[in-house]
C-alpha cells in the first residue's frame, strides 16, 4: 500500500503538455480573442466621444508693483507656499461656490448635457414609480448641474511642483476648453477679491486704533519730561546718567592724579639718593633738562679749559691759577644748590598731588551717593520710557500698515497668488474612448481567459500532470523514419550478443528475436495462484473498427473509448511487444500521457524504449528495491513513459503479483493509458494479475493465422474476458499518418 500513496503524491505538472493544450486548441482560442476583439471595437465606437481640456496655474506669491525691496526685508511679503497650501489650492477649485459660480456665468443650466435627469428614461420612471430610484427632479436644478459638473472635472497637483492642472471632460470640445479657462479666471478672481476685501478690512479698523495710539504716545511721552524734571535726571544723549557720568570723570581724574603723584615721588627719590650718595648729579634727567644747570655746567667747562691752559705755562701758586680755581669751587657750589632746589621741588609737585588726590577722592565718595539716589531714579524713568518706546513702535507700525492697505484698495494693485502658464485650447482628438487600445485589450483579455479555461481544464483533468523522477522524454521521432537495421552491434554494458546476432532492436526495430518467448507472469506456480474466478459462459466479444486491426486502429479505438487501462498479452513474442510499443507511441503523439509496463521475459520493450535494460524496473518495486519515482524512465523516441522489467529475482518479484494490481491503479490516476505488455503470457497469469476484473485486454499477434486467432479469443473469452481488442499490426493506416510501419 505504501507504493499507491507514493504514486498518488509524487507528480509534477506538465509544462510541456499544458502549454501545448494551448496550441492544440488554438482554432478556440483564435475565435475568442477575434470575438472578444470585435465586441470591444463595437463597444467602443457605440460610446459618444469625449474631449478633454487642460489648464495650468502656477501657484506663487505675488506683490504689487510698488512694492520695495525694503518692504521685503521688513518681513512684509508672504511666504511661500508647501505642499499644505497647494492641496488647500486644489480643495478651493473643487469648491462648491466656485463651481456655482462658473455655471451661473456660462449659464451651463440650460445645457441638457449638465442636466441629463430633466428628460428622465422610461426606465428611469419605471424605476422611481416603483421606488427603487430616488426622483433626481426632486433636487434643484442647481445641484443637479453642480453633479455632473462635478464628475466632469479632475482638479490635480503636478507632481513636485507648485503647478496645478485642471481638466474638464465635455461632449463637446468647445466647452472641454472654455470651462477650464473660466474656472481659472473665476479662481483668480475671488483670490485677488480676497485680498481687496482684507485690505479694505485692515484700513478700516488702524483708522480708529492710530488715532487711539497718538494719544497714548503723547501722554507717555509728557509722563517721561516730568519725571526728569523732578527727579533731577537731565538727558544726556545716552542711556547712562548725569550724575554717572560725573562719577566716571572724577574716577579717571583721581587715576590720572595718582599716576603724577607716583611719578614725582619717584624723581625724587632718585634726586635724594644721587645727593645723599655724594654721585655725580649730571647723570639725573631732571638735573640735565635744568637750564640754569646747563649754563653753569657751560661755565665750569671753560674755566676747567682756562686752567688746563694755563698750568702748561704757570706754576701752581701763580695767583691767576688761584683765582680760576676759586671760581671753579664757586660754581659747584652753585650746582649743587641748584640740583636741591629740583630736589625741592619734585617733593612739592609730589605733595601737591597728593593734595589733589585727597580732595578727589572725597568728589568721589560725594558722587557715589548720589549716583546711587539717580539710579533708583533712573528704574521709574526708563519704565516710563519703556512704555512711550512701546506705544511710538506699535503707532508707527500701525501707520505702515495702514498706508499700505490704503494705496492697496485698487483691485489692479491685489493681484492673485497665481498665474495661468498653460490656457486650454479646443481639442481635436478624442481622449475616449480609444478605439484601438481598447480594441487591443480586448483581443488579449479574450485570449487570457480563453488560455485560462484551457489551462485550467488541462489541470483538473490530470491529463497536466507526471509523476515525480520520471525521466524527460527524448525528442520524438516521425514511425516512417525508423527503419529496420540490417546488423545492429550490441554496445558496451548490454551483453546481448549471447541471445543471438540481431537480439537487440536498434531504435524501435527488431529483425529477429532469438530470445525465447516468455512472460515474468509464467513463473507464477500454481501453488502461488489464488482462488478461481468463474469464467462467463457467454464467451468474448472482439472489437473490430471496421475490420481493421491495425496498429493505429486499436490507439484509436483506445483513445475514443477512454480506456485507461489495457493488458497486452503478445503470443507471438517479441514481435507482439514490438507491436505494443508502437501503439504506446502512436497513443502518446496524440498528446495522451502513456505508460507501458514491461513484464515479458525477454525485456522486449525495455530494450526499446529505454536508454539501458540495467534501468530499476517493476521487479525491483515489488521486492523493495526501488522507490516509485525510480522505476519511471522517458522513452527515447517519443513522449510516452516506460516502466522497465526490472534487475530484480524474477520469482521472488512474482511472489508480491497481489501488489501490482495495486501499482497499476496508482498509475491509471495519473497516466491516461496504462498498457501493461505481458508477452506470451497464459490466460491463468493475466487472470492472477487482473484479479478477475473486466479489463480491457489486447491481443498483439502480427502475422497470425486465422485458426490461431480464433482458438486465442476463444480461450480468453472462456476466463471471462468479454472486452478483447484484436492487434495484427496490419490493414490500412488512418489518414493523415502516412507511411507508418509495424516495427
Amino acid at each position: 500500500m505504501s507504493g499507491v500513496h507514493e504514486s498518488q503524491q509524487d507528480v509534477d505538472i506538465d509544462l510541456g503538455g499544458l502549454f501545448g493544450s494551448i496550441w492544440r486548441n488554438r482554432m478556440r482560442v483564435l475565435l475568442a480573442t477575434v470575438a472578444c476583439a470585435g465586441i470591444a471595437f463595437a463597444g467602443a465606437n457605440l460610446v459618444t466621444p469625449r474631449y478633454k481640456g487642460e489648464a495650468r496655474l502656477l501657484i506663487e506669491t505675488r506683490e504689487p508693483a510698488f512694492t520695495t525691496g525694503q518692504d521685503r526685508a521688513q518681513g512684509r511679503d508672504q511666504p511661500a507656499f508647501d505642499e499644505l497650501g497647494i492641496a488647500s489650492q486644489v480643495q478651493l477649485l473643487q469648491s462648491a461656490d466656485l463651481i456655482k459660480q462658473v455655471a451661473r456665468d456660462m449659464k451651463l443650466y440650460e445645457l441638457e448635457e449638465f442636466d441629463t435627469t430633466a428628460k428622465p428614461s422610461a426606465v428611469s420612471d419605471l424605476l422611481v414609480l416603483l421606488g427603487l430610484k430616488k426622483n433626481p427632479l426632486d433636487l434643484p436644478p442647481e445641484e443637479r448641474v453642480l453633479k455632473e459638473f462635478a464628475g466632469k472635472l479632475v482638479v490635480y497637483q503636478v507632481e513636485r511642483s507648485r503647478v496645478i492642472g485642471i481638466e474638464f471632460t465635455s461632449k463637446d470640445p468647445r466647452l472641454a476648453a472654455a470651462i477650464p479657462n473660466e474656472m481659472a479666471k473665476v479662481y483668480l478672481s475671488l483670490q485677488s477679491g480676497a485680498k481687496l476685501d482684507a485690505n479694505s478690512e485692515a484700513t478700516r479698523w488702524l483708522e480708529p486704533e492710530i488715532a487711539n495710539l497718538r494719544e497714548k504716545v503723547r501722554e507717555a511721552e509728557q509722563k517721561v519730561a516730568e519725571y526728569r524734571s523732578q527727579s533731577d535726571l537731565p538727558p544726556t544723549g545716552d542711556s547712562a546718567t548725569f550724575a554717572m557720568r560725573q562719577l566716571n570723570d572724577i574716577s579717571t581724574e583721581v587715576a590720572r592724579v595718582r599716576g603724577e603723584r607716583a611719578s614725582a615721588e619717584a624723581r625724587a627719590e632718585s634726586v635724594r639718593a644721587v645727593l645723599k650718595n655724594g654721585g655725580a648729579p649730571d647723570t639725573l634727567s631732571e638735573v640735565v633738562g635744568s637750564q640754569m644747570i646747563q649754563r653753569l655746567k657751560e661755565s665750569e667747562a671753560q674755566i676747567q679749559g682756562q686752567i688746563s691752559d694755563l698750568s702748561t705755562s704757570l706754576l701752581e701758586g701763580h695767583p691767576r691759577l688761584k683765582g680760576l680755581r676759586s671760581q671753579l669751587a664757586g660754581i659747584r657750589t652753585q650746582i649743587k644748590a641748584e640740583t636741591q632746589k629740583i630736589l625741592s621741588s619734585l617733593e612739592n609737585e609730589a605733595k601737591t598731588a597728593r593734595l589733589r588726590e585727597s580732595q578727589l577722592m572725597q568728589q568721589l565718595n560725594t558722587l557715589k551717593a548720589e549716583t546711587a539716589r539717580a539710579g533708583e531714579d533712573e528704574v521709574g524713568l526708563k519704565a516710563l520710557e519703556r512704555e512711550a518706546t512701546a506705544q511710538r513702535q506699535l503707532l508707527e507700525t500701525y501707520l505702515a500698515r495702514y498706508r499700505e492697505a490704503t494705496s492697496r484698495t485698487d483691485s489692479s494693485s491685489t493681484p492673485a497668488d497665481a498665474r495661468v502658464i498653460s490656457a486650454a485650447v479646443e481639442p481635436t482628438d478624442v481622449s475616449f474612448p480609444k478605439v484601438v487600445p481598447i480594441t487591443v485589450v480586448g483581443g488579449v483579455v479574450g485570449f487570457a481567459l480563453s488560455a485560462i479555461v484551457i489551462l485550467l481544464a488541462e489541470l483538473f483533468s490530470g491529463r497536466a500532470l507526471k509523476p515525480v523522477g520520471a525521466a524527460a522524454a527524448m525528442p520524438r521521432r516521425r514511425d516512417e523514419d525508423v527503419e529496420e537495421l540490417a546488423e545492429p552491434v550490441a554496445p558496451e554494458n548490454e551483453p546481448f550478443a549471447a541471445k543471438g546476432p540481431a537480439a537487440r532492436p536498434e531504435y524501435g526495430t527488431i529483425r529477429d528475436m532469438g530470445a525465447p518467448a516468455r512472460s515474468l507472469l509464467s513463473d507464477i506456480g500454481p501453488e502461488e495462484e489464488g482462488e478461481d474466478v468463474e469464467t462467463s459462459p457467454d464467451g468474448a466479444a472482439v472489437a473490430e473498427d471496421d475490420n481493421d486491426f491495425s496498429i493505429a486502429a486499436v490507439a484509436r479505438h483506445l483513445i475514443e473509448n477512454n480506456i485507461s487501462v489495457v493488458v497486452s498479452v503478445s503470443p507471438s513474442g517479441d514481435r507482439g511487444s514490438t507491436a505494443t510499443v508502437m501503439l504506446a507511441r502512436r497513443i502518446a503523439e496524440e498528446h495522451r500521457k502513456t505508460l507501458i509496463i514491461d513484464l515479458t521475459g525477454s525485456a522486449c520493450p525495455t530494450r526499446l524504449m529505454a536508454q539501458s535494460v540495467h534501468l530499476p524496473g517493476i521487479t525491483d518495486l515489488l521486492v523493495g528495491d526501488a522507490a516509485f519515482g525510480d522505476i519511471i524512465h522517458g522513452d527515447r523516441l517519443s513522449g510516452a513513459h516506460i516502466i522497465p522489467r526490472g534487475n530484480a529475482n524474477i520469482k521472488r518479484a512474482m511472489r508480491g503479483i497481489d501488489r501490482l494490481a495495486i501499482v497499476i491503479d496508482a498509475l491509471s490516476d495519473a497516466y491516461d493509458t496504462v498498457i501493461v505488455e505481458c508477452g506470451p503470457a497464459e490466460v491463468e497469469g493475466v487472470r492472477r494479475l487482473t484479479r478477475g476484473q473486466e479489463t480491457d485486454i489486447v491481443l498483439s499477434i502480427p502475422g497470425a493465422g486465422e485458426d490461431e486467432i480464433v482458438d486465442l479469443i476463444g480461450a480468453f473469452g472462456e476466463a471471462g474476458y468479454n472486452e478483447i481488442v484484436l492487434m495484427t499490426g496490419e490493414g490500412s493506416e488512418p489518414p493523415g499518418h502516412p507511411g507508418r510501419r509495424a516495427a
